[in-house]
């Protein structure tokens, strides 16, 4: 078995949208009124819920999105926005990690070696 994919839940499509594929660049690798899906190694898809399901959004997701220049990319989604819990910590580990949150109030990270 392998991961297939990644879902994020939103509450406004047309917000996710401008924040994941123009914001953050991702690429696109479908789009459906309820779904985007992007190509990142595995699927990230960014899917609507509807009134009923809206505790699923705004939520600490787990996911990490490796960046080469973790201080650059950090300044650069600031500058669009973004916003950050605080700015990037080195770990015990090594790396380091910053908390983004999406316009739904998921909370996504930034990580480098």
């Amino acid at each position: 078995m392998k991961i297939h994919s990644a879902r994020i839940f939103v509450t406004n499509m047309n917000a996710a949208r401008a924040f994941y594929a123009d914001i953050l660049d991702l690429p696109v690798a479908f789009e459906r009124d309820d779904a985007i899906g992007f190509d990142l190694g595995i699927s990230l898809i960014i899917e609507l819920v509807d009134q009923d399901h809206r505790i699923l959004a705004g939520r600490f997701t787990g996911l990490s999105l490796d960046c080469t220049d973790i201080h650059k990319e950090y300044d650069r989604l600031r500058s669009l926005g973004v916003t950050f819990s605080g700015p990037p910590e080195k770990q015990s580990w090594g790396g380091k990690l910053a908390h983004f949150d999406d316009p739904s109030g998921n909370t996504l990270t930034l990580v480098s070696a």
